[in-house]
């Protein structure tokens, strides 16, 4: 019988980690700036996906001591809704720049933001739902 490791067992351990790396990977020198595609205007969106990932390990890491449905629809919450407002700021200000041959990756990226976007207003709208179930009185 194969040992499953403590990132498999615990989701929110293998979420914080990586959000950490992404934090360092991001912010350390060089960071954002060597990434050929990203253009200068990625600076009035870095600080919201900075925000997005630390909010991710913070809420992560509460998990490890909350468990009740209702708290973690509020956690889910909060992540979900500063994750919106930074796809809807990066749909807004597109700060990537694909040319020649990679063209295209401008078409993908717009798609795949629609799609985020889509999908974290459904998963809003689902811990609504699980928030305000967790409120009633059990019976209702």
């Amino acid at each position: 019988m194969s040992r499953r490791s403590n990132a498999v067992r615990h989701p929110n351990l293998a979420t914080i980690i990586i959000n950490a790396v992404l934090l360092y990977l991001i912010n350390a020198h060089p960071g954002w700036q060597s990434v050929s595609f990203l253009t200068p205007a990625t600076e009035q969106v870095i600080g919201l996906v900075n925000l997005a990932l630390a909010v991710g390990i913070a809420v992560n890491v509460l998990y490890f001591a909350v468990k009740p449905r209702r708290l973690r629809a509020i956690g889910d919450l909060i992540m979900l809704i500063i994750g919106l407002i930074t796809a809807l700021r990066i749909w807004q200000v597109f700060p990537f720049a694909f040319h020649g041959s990679a063209a295209y990756w401008s078409t993908i990226i717009r798609a795949l933001l629609v799609i985020g976007i889509a999908g974290t207003c459904l998963a809003i709208l689902a811990s609504l739902v699980v928030l305000v179930r967790g409120a009633r009185p059990a019976g209702q």
